[in-house]
């Protein structure tokens, strides 16, 4: 039998490599940019055409390569930051495997200029699906210049698999934050298309956060700094009133690179129980300084899944210290006394041996038995007058259908009769008062659900739910119908978004404009709100349109109408009927009767149940 193993080409184990490594043109922007900041660059240009299908380029003032290092650079497992297996447990740098660059080069055109500060002259080195093309020398300044072109070029699966440029755009966006975050000291520009995105100058941390989030956030940070052995933890969380549904800016950072921790995610949400909504998020920016032996940043090629040797311990140390900042930084109203005309409380002194009676002013000429000293006056005579035409009429008392002692609920014709039968509730069911009966009764348990007597039990409506799906079939419908009704603002209102976000909310825009938003731009990523959907009184203008914009970016599907679907919930979660609002039986009768107007009355959009019917049968079998 002949030998069937064979070892694989360069060229195809780089291309195999590449998938793991580079998968998008974000993946690019992140192992090139992470290369500038290990070469110690103060400033960092990138170039990004068509969301980096066409060209992405960094440019940096780093130490530069020589001509050989240049050439050996794009081997694969060619690296200057490590040089043994230990070394991988004392990391210092962000990159480290020496498969970046080889695996960039496998699946697009390259070309790199780099010189260093001892040369006078630099290296340009032009490669394509890992070929080298050309290498000549040429003058250029100190440090590294990579021009990346035409991404995926002989792995056209894999091109035809990339997003739409919106998406990939932000998707670089958002890699480009995770490392200036990182860094603060470091200047950096993002142009797209010829339009500036970023242009961050070197600050410290606060205003890097800000420069990059916007002016609001900074009003919203408390700092968080604590030493231990175990860890140094530094950074922000956000004060409670900050907390979102979604879109919340979270950031965990350890040794200077980004990481993904569900567990030390908890950890911050229990320091805010209690302060916070159920389900509500705030922004935090952390920072770990763990020693190096102590982690594992080796697992994943991505480097965000990093494992540490102390977990529980600075589970412990993280909660405190975010609970320390809120207790020392975190705003709290204070109790307000009113001492205007009280009297004062005198300080203890342990050496007075003696007190001063308290001083009483009197008047020694008052007497209470002299006609001028009178206080009172007689009560007015013929005082009946005064009350004449204001008898109170009873009013003959409300129905109940919960009313036990009432005989007609005694008979066999009760309020369970009032309805048509309801065993198979569908779309074409309504609710029928008998006639002559007036208004159906309802009852209203613990301001969540409405209860209601039907012929085949006992039918229980979750009040929420029930508005939510009118609310989002009549946005819909206003969508449908090119008719969304605007309120005007008085005062306009005005939210700012971090630039991947404003690239997501362009998109968005015409969408919430047929609902009825009325939004002018105001450039870098600010917008006045003018007017919001009529029906939405109460409502904070700003925190509704940052709910609906985080919808839509987790709504990954370019689909128009599940686009138009995604905001038309977001807007009616936000103006349902919460719960434990009280309502009248008009209201709840009101409610209940646009329900079963609906398409579907079983079922919210996400699919959670709306009511439900206690059998008649099981209600008796109780008794």
């Amino acid at each position: 039998m002949s030998d069937i193993i064979q070892l694989l080409p360069d060229s195809v184990a780089n291309q195999i490599a590449a998938g793991e490594v580079i998968q998008r043109p974000a993946s690019v922007l992140k192992e090139l940019v992470e290369n500038a900041v290990d070469a110690e660059a103060k400033t960092i240009q990138v170039i990004v055409v068509d969301a980096g299908r066409t060209c992405l380029q960094v440019i940096d003032d780093g130490k530069g390569m020589s001509e050989t290092d240049a050439r050996l650079s794009f081997e694969r497992h060619a690296t200057s930051k490590i040089r043994q297996a230990d070394d991988l447990f004392a990391l210092h740098t962000m990159g480290f495997r020496g498969e970046a660059l080889a695996s960039i080069a496998a699946v697009a055109q390259v070309e790199l200029t780099t010189r260093l500060a001892t040369d006078e002259i630099g290296t340009r080195l032009v490669l394509s699906g890992s070929k080298v093309m050309s290498q000549e020398p040429v003058a250029c300044p100190v440090g590294s210049n990579f021009k990346v072109e035409n991404l995926f070029f002989n792995v056209p699966a894999r091109r035809k698999f990339l997003k739409s440029n919106a998406t990939e755009l932000n998707n670089i966006l958002t890699a480009f934050e995770r490392i200036a975050l990182v860094y603060p000291d470091v200047s950096f520009l993002l142009m797209s298309n010829g339009t500036e995105m970023f242009n961050l100058r070197a600050s410290n941390l606060r205003q890097r956060i800000v420069d990059i989030f916007g002016k609001r956030l900074n009003q919203d940070l408390l700092p968080v700094e604590v030493k231990t052995m175990v860890s140094n933890i530094t950074g922000f969380v956000g004060k409670p009133e900050s907390a979102r549904k979604k879109g919340a800016h979270q950031y965990f950072f350890v040794n200077g690179r980004y990481m993904r921790h569900p567990y030390f995610h908890k950890a911050v949400q229990s320091a805010f129980e209690r302060l916070v909504p159920t389900g509500e998020q705030v922004p935090y920016f952390l920072y770990f300084d763990v020693p190096a032996e102590d982690i594992d940043v080796n697992i994943h090629p991505t480097k965000t899944e990093i494992k540490f040797e102390n977990e529980q311990a600075i589970w412990q140390i993280l909660q405190a210290a975010v609970k320390e900042a809120l207790g020392k930084f975190n705003d709290i109203t204070a109790i307000d006394f009113d001492t205007e005309g009280k009297p004062d409380i005198p300080v203890f002194d342990p050496n007075r041996k003696d007190a001063e009676a308290p001083h009483v002013n009197l008047d020694p000429q008052y007497n209470p038995f002299t006609s001028g000293a009178t206080r009172q006056t007689a009560p007015p005579r013929q005082w009946e007058r005064l009350y004449e035409g204001l008898k109170q009429q009873a009013a003959p008392p409300t129905e109940s259908w919960l009313d036990l002692d009432s005989p007609a609920k005694q008979t066999d014709v009760g309020v369970e009769q009032h309805f048509q039968p309801q065993e198979n509730i569908g779309v074409e069911q309504r609710f029928q008062p008998q006639s002559g009966m007036g208004l159906t009764l309802h009852y209203q348990y613990k301001g969540r659900y409405i209860m209601t007597a039907v012929k085949s039990g006992l039918m229980v409506v979750d009040q929420h739910r029930a508005h939510l799906r009118i609310l989002y079939e009549e946005y819909i419908r206003r969508k449908d119908g090119h008719r969304g009704n605007t309120q005007k603002i008085l005062f306009p209102e005005m939210v700012q978004f971090a630039p991947s976000d404003s690239i997501i909310f362009e998109k968005v825009l015409p969408e919430m404009e047929l609902l009825g938003f009325e939004l002018t731009a105001l450039g870098g990523g600010s917008y006045a709100i003018n007017g919001i959907p009529a029906g939405l009184d109460g409502l904070n203008p700003v925190k509704l349109v940052q709910d609906m914009m985080a919808s839509a970016k987790e709504d990954t599907n370019p689909i128009t109408s599940n686009l138009n679907e995604s905001l038309a919930l977001c807007l009616a979660r936000s103006a349902a009927i919460p719960y434990g609002q009280v309502l009248s039986n008009d209201e709840m009768d009101n409610l209940v009767n646009q329900l079963f107007a609906c398409q579907n009355v079983n079922y919210t959009p996400d699919g959670k149940t709306i009511l439900t019917i206690l059998p008649q049968q099981d209600i008796d079998n109780r008794f």
